[in-house]
């Protein structure tokens, strides 16, 4: 019996086109009719995730940036579990070292110290994730995207360390050359801070609290409700969504998942772009009425 359903949102709920399908929105508004909760759990900051949940009618809770930060249906913030400004210190410093751009999110949003390098690194991520795209039409896709997103630009991230009321919930860094480029920078930061990291895309690595994971929020969800782990299910396709594929009941990998998370997972769907997550949840509702 399945009483709670959290999904992940890019690579997973989201298509190629970083929309939720026609029959992904209707699964989950079927599912939430059955008495179901369901939540999203994504490396997304609120405002970049509610818009595209908003379009398509769905009113859910939010687990954002891995855990990070946590809202409810209405949008008032539950938790947050920030990274300590020490921490977050000596991160930067491993960053700015290996010379990667990154990125800081924040309790008042997204900070970039250059917009240039946002726009080549959101297009690189559009090329990625859908090969048709040329790279200049990734450019401009990027460029539109950037103006529209709520995004703050600082010359130095010092500013943010220098405020007392800044929170800081999650730095993500990107490597042109994935994880073989990001994988000893993981490893020195490790060394020195207790952190989580995690990744949502090849490209890039997200820093977190170690407190601030998917797998303990959704416990914390599932323990508001009162409702044991093995009712709850989970559908994730990358690394960020280890932990909380772990902790669930019921756990589902994405057919575009990697390699990793299928093995993780005791359930596969099928792709992004075939609506592995309505697939996932009507199997579950179907096994719920038997």
């Amino acid at each position: 019996m399945i009483s709670i359903i959290a999904s992940d949102m890019d690579g997973t709920l989201l298509n190629e086109e970083m929309q939720i399908s026609s029959a992904n929105a209707d699964a989950i508004k079927k599912a939430q009719a059955a008495g179901v909760h369901f939540a999203v759990a994504t490396g997304r900051e609120y405002r970049e995730a509610k818009p595209l949940l908003e379009a398509y009618g769905l009113s859910v809770p939010l687990i954002t940036l891995n855990g990070a930060a946590i809202f409810d249906v209405d949008g008032k913030a539950l938790d947050m579990v920030p990274i300590t400004k020490t921490a977050t210190k000596l991160i930067m410093h491993q960053l700015e070292k290996a010379g990667l751009y990154y990125e800081i999110t924040t309790n008042e949003g997204v900070v970039s110290n250059s917009r240039t390098r946002r726009i080549q690194t959101v297009s690189r991520l559009l090329e990625t994730v859908n090969p048709d795209t040329p790279f200049k039409l990734a450019v401009a896709m990027s460029s539109a995207r950037v103006e529209l997103m709520d995004i703050r630009y600082v010359e130095d991230y010092q500013v943010l360390l220098d405020d007392p009321k800044i929170k800081i919930l999650k730095l993500v860094a990107f490597g042109e050359n994935g994880q073989k480029e990001l994988k000893p920078v993981r490893e020195s930061i490790n060394a020195k801070v207790e952190v989580a990291i995690s990744s949502s895309f090849e490209n890039n690595i997200e820093i977190n609290s170690p407190r601030a994971q998917k797998g303990i929020a959704v416990q914390h969800f599932a323990d508001g409700l009162n409702i044991p782990m093995s009712q709850v299910m989970t559908i994730g396709d990358n690394m960020n969504d280890a932990s909380m594929l772990e902790v669930a009941g019921v756990s589902y990998a994405m057919g575009n998942a990697i390699p990793e998370i299928k093995q993780l997972a005791n359930h596969l769907t099928v792709t992004n772009n075939e609506d592995g997550v309505a697939k996932a949840i009507l199997e579950q509702l179907a096994q719920n009425h038997q």
